[in-house]
């Protein structure tokens, strides 16, 4: 998962939209997996989880390595 569009960032981006950090975890990025995974729990109760859904999925869809 090296290069931008590749298919293993494609389905990176995917997972981290249905559940915001798994994708950062498939890249091997525990802490970034966390940290949108923290960031998710915490907005959702204030109704905006839809927006992390999205940056993560955008950011690990994004993420060079």
């Amino acid at each position: 998962m090296s290069r931008r569009g590749s298919a293993g960032n494609i389905l990176a981006a995917v997972a981290s939209f249905f559940l915001p950090g798994l994708g950062q975890l498939f890249q091997g990025r525990f802490m970034a997996a966390v940290v949108q995974f923290g960031a998710y729990v915490v907005l959702a109760f204030l109704g905006l989880g839809w927006l992390v859904r999205i940056i993560s999925a955008v950011e690990a869809g994004l993420w060079d390595g």
